[in-house]
């Protein structure tokens, strides 16, 4: 080895001894007779010191080295005078008494430091620098920790990690396939997987009744701050189970994370119907770290000739505690954040629930005190409360107030990122009608089951057929999601019906499995979690992006390797390919 200690780890202990250490130059600071360097590695920093008592050609040396030049030191421990207790080596220092400069480096276009003065895009382009900073370095150790406790878990109940192809047949549902030409059979191409869906079914038929893969997934989709085209699924499914199985499995798998990575002992995951979670916060994966559920008053407010609201096929409201002295800049800032096109509602109700007393709405000459108070109290309301209603379309307006829920909810410092809050989502519709394409389309994937009661509706009302189907959230975020698979033939030829697929369709897209099922399937469900959402979620980040070593851009490039390119001529003449751009 070169070096015989790392840049982490020297502490008073060692006083005395003679080390050998390498790294990168993080900062140098010269002071005439002396001569101080930080030298830096992936396990920490540590001081050396050159001085009069240092060899002259060594001093010299030391005074020319820039940042990031990568050297190699040799001298004794000792104690330093001007000692930094922020860092574990910084009650020591190196007496250098032999240095090797092992390359040089290039000024780094941006500082390689915790607050950085590199922009997102430019520390994008030198990725490898970016991740010599602590914060990036840090995140990836928590995944590699997080992937660890995940596989110890697992292997601790008996799943069997088996990978599954990455170049697999292109299916018609869910995301954008990317697909990949085959040289060897002109004309037909493979897709990566968005998920091992159909193949971790196979194994539950081939007896392997506990499967997991920390697996790449792929998806060609509009991108945002939590999604990548290709991303990181820790992807699980059982045999011989129930949902109740599932669900204690992997809310075990969840706790241990916590316990073992955060340190934080999780109570119960509490549950709730999809049908509860879009009635009191309008979303199917609720941000419970704070309450402000909805309150509805369509029956109450009706009848008092308020257009608004007469038309309105739901009036609903959150409660924003101790907010009614909000200025009308205020109220006017909340109008205008609902207004904007992501959320597009056209207007916003107030009624204040003054500290003395007295309510005051922006509907005031439609409604008199005693409404007003009827209001309050449907609200359970105090003086000093901020009462805050949309009116419209029942799925609109709740997917609106949502939006304002959580916008109060970041103005009140209700969203803290330390604060942990999971929830089991259950009982999502299975099916969900396109206008477009006028036909109904899975809501999770077409081999979810129908919940065993409910499976007479498929004939007579598919879109209240509930799927046996459950995701886990956390502080707002869904971080997975899984279901109880249909193992029966019959029962899966129903649902591709229903889903518009003509038996020549289903048979050409997904006989393998079907045929599979008349080989004596199992009963069998999984769950796959988001392990890049999970990861940034432990790590206190907005984004995915810094808990992936290489990331894509919002355009879905890597700006370091400038991908995806343009390929060889004589490449898509081998695959027979032309371009019309």
């Amino acid at each position: 080895m070169l070096r015989t200690n790392t840049c982490g780890e020297l502490t008073l202990n060692d006083l005395g001894k003679e080390v050998t250490l390498c790294g990168w130059v993080q900062k140098s600071r010269d002071l005439g007779g002396t001569t101080f360097i930080d030298i830096r590695d992936r396990y920490g920093l540590t001081q050396l010191v050159f001085n009069e008592e240092t060899a002259t050609a060594v001093r010299e040396l030391a005074r020319t080295l820039g940042r990031e030049f990568v050297i190699q030191v040799s001298g004794k421990v000792i104690e330093r005078s001007n000692k930094n207790l922020k860092i574990p080596t910084g009650e020591i220092e190196i007496a250098v008494t032999e240095l090797e400069v092992l390359n040089q480096s290039k000024i780094p276009p941006f500082l390689i430091e915790d607050e950085t003065d590199g922009g997102e895009e430019l520390r994008a382009k030198y990725r490898y620098l970016d991740l010599r900073r602590n914060p990036i370095r840090n995140n990836l150790i928590l995944r590699h920790k997080m992937a660890q406790e995940v596989r110890k878990y697992l292997d601790g109940l008996n799943f069997i990690e088996v990978e599954t192809p990455v170049l697999i047949k292109s299916t018609p549902e869910g995301a954008r396939d990317f697909v990949v030409p085959s040289r060897m059979n002109q004309g037909e191409f493979y897709a990566l997987p968005q998920s091992p869906q159909t193949f971790k079914q196979l194994l539950m038929v081939s007896g392997f009744d506990r499967y997991f893969q920390i697996v790449k997934c792929f998806r060609d989709e509009d991108l945002r701050a939590d999604r990548q085209p290709e991303f990181t699924q820790i992807d699980c499914e059982m045999a011989f189970i129930t949902q109740e199985d599932i669900l204690n499995v992997f809310e075990g798998l969840i706790r241990t994370l916590f316990k073992n990575v955060k340190g934080i002992d999780l109570v119960e995951v509490p549950r709730m119907t999809y049908a509860d979670a879009m009635r009191l916060y309008g979303s199917d994966k609720p941000d419970t770290r704070f309450g402000m559920q909805f309150v509805e008053l369509t029956d109450l407010v009706k009848g008092k000739n308020f257009p608004v609201f007469e038309q309105a096929e739901l009036v609903v409201g959150i409660n924003a505690k101790n907010c009614a002295a909000y200025t009308r800049k205020q109220l006017d800032e909340l109008t205008d954040y609902i207004k904007r096109p992501q959320i597009g509602a056209t207007g916003l109700i107030y009624l204040r629930y003054n500290a003395d007393g007295t309510l005051k709405s922006s509907v005031d000459k439609f409604y008199n005190e005693e409404d007003l108070k009827n209001w309050a109290a449907t609200f359970n309301a105090e003086p000093g409360d901020l009462m805050l209603l949309l009116a419209g379309k029942k799925e609109k307006v709740r997917k609106q107030l949502n939006e304002l829920r959580l916008e109060m909810g970041s103005r009140l410092g209700l969203r803290d990122k330390n604060t942990f809050s999971p929830l089991w989502v259950l009982d999502f519709p299975l099916l969900e009608w396109d206008e477009e394409t006028e036909r109904y389309h899975a809501m999770h994937h077409p081999f979810t089951s129908p919940k065993p009661e409910d499976i007479a509706l498929l004939e007579t009302d598919p879109g209240e057929v509930r799927a046996n189907a459950y995701d886990l959230v956390i502080n707002g975020t869904e971080v997975g999601g899984g279901s109880i698979r249909i193992h029966d033939k019959n029962l899966q030829a129903l649902m591709f019906k229903h889903l518009g697929f003509s038996k020549e369709e289903a048979q050409k897209q997904f006989g393998f499995l079907m045929d599979a099922f008349e080989f004596g399937a199992p009963p069998h469900g999984g769950i796959a979690f988001g392990f890049d959402r999970l990861c940034s979620i432990f790590a206190g980040l907005d984004s995915i992006r810094d808990v992936i070593a290489f990331p894509k851009n919002n355009s879905g490039r890597d700006v370091m390797i400038d991908s995806p390119s343009t390929i060889d001529q004589k490449q898509l003449n081998e695959l027979k390919i032309k371009t019309t751009i």
